[in-house]
């Protein structure tokens, strides 16, 4: 006689998913239509039922949907920092036809701009970003020459909260951006055509691992705002340097607001065809100084690469077919 198996038959496992029913009739329960209708209930609480498949279903089909949809995009913005998402939400909003990728390496998008300086709370912007403030629904206090809000995670989850809801945008974060595609002009001239990426778990293992192939995004243009150098910070433009695009890095220089937050604002632009470099990544290129923990030239980065952005994507586009 067979001894007894571990586990229950594999067929046992194999239920048909259908979409919207459960595996057996669902028990009776009451029915909420509001929150107040919960309250003093909780006796006869219960959740509507539901398999584990389903779960892993409802989740496994549409991440690999949105790679399929996304394996072709037509923006790529590299980092989900106060300037990543500045950049995504102009763009969304303007141009609802555009397919906007955005690749965040953490599992929290947002970068730096969760607190202030020192991990306090409130985040100061110098006017006139109080405009993007308002535009965007973020309350804060008026100090004149600069505004505050009262926590930094206000200003982030509520940007965060408008981009993800543009049908146009998917958000691929614990994802990094591992090299670039490029392409060969008639001239010779090198252009960005998209992004190499892989799930940040994997890139930080390369050394200790066999070989673990990336993915790819084909983007006529790629928006890169990565932040100052650092473990995952200026990619870009580093990689920009070992292709022998750029001759060199500028290098971060020390800590000037005033000079900063002008210089990277009116800096963000399109480095080689294809690659638009803004926020503090761009220091790395031009050499600027660094800024400290006044945030509104990320949001106005944001603002300033979308817009060089909608001058160029239709022309991009073109060059892309060929």
């Amino acid at each position: 006689m067979a001894p007894p198996t571990a586990i229950s038959p594999v067929s046992d496992y194999a239920v048909p998913y259908t979409a919207g029913k459960t595996t057996k009739p669902a028990p009776e329960r009451a029915v909420a239509t509001k929150v107040d209708d919960l309250l003093g209930k909780w006796e006869t609480f219960t959740f509507a039922p539901i398999r584990e498949s389903q779960v892993s279903r409802a989740m496994t089909r549409r991440y690999f949907a949105d790679l399929d949809t996304y394996a072709e995009s037509d923006v790529v913005i590299v980092g989900a920092g106060s300037c990543g998402l500045s950049t995504a939400y102009v763009l969304a909003k303007t141009r609802p036809d555009l397919k906007i990728a955005i690749v965040e390496a953490g599992v929290a998008p947002g970068g730096g701009a969760w607190l202030g300086g020192q991990l306090f709370s409130a985040m100061v912007m110098r006017k006139p970003a109080d405009v993007f403030l308002d535009e965007v629904g973020v309350p804060y206090e008026d100090e004149g020459d600069f505004v505050v809000v009262k926590h930094a995670a206000l200003f982030t989850s509520t940007v965060m909260s408008r981009v993800l809801q543009f049908p146009n945008v998917k958000l691929f974060n614990a994802t990094t951006v591992e090299d670039l595609i490029t392409r060969k002009n008639e001239d010779g001239t090198l252009r960005v055509a998209g992004v190499v990426t892989n799930w940040t778990l994997v890139s930080m293992h390369h050394d200790d691992q066999s070989c673990m192939d990336p993915n790819t995004i084909n983007a006529p243009l790629v928006i890169s705002t990565t932040g100052h150098d650092g473990p995952f910070g200026a990619f870009c433009v580093k990689r920009l340097v070992s292709m022998k695009q750029i001759e060199q890095l500028g290098g971060m220089r020390g800590l000037d607001m005033q000079a900063a937050e002008d210089a990277i604002v009116k800096g963000t632009r399109e480095i080689v065809p294809g690659l638009i470099v803004g926020g503090m990544e761009l220091s790395e290129v031009d050499g600027a100084n660094r800024m400290g923990p006044t945030f509104g030239a990320m949001a106005l980065s944001g603002v300033k690469a979308a817009e060089e952005a909608l001058a160029i994507i239709d022309a991009r586009k073109k060059e892309n077919e060929l």
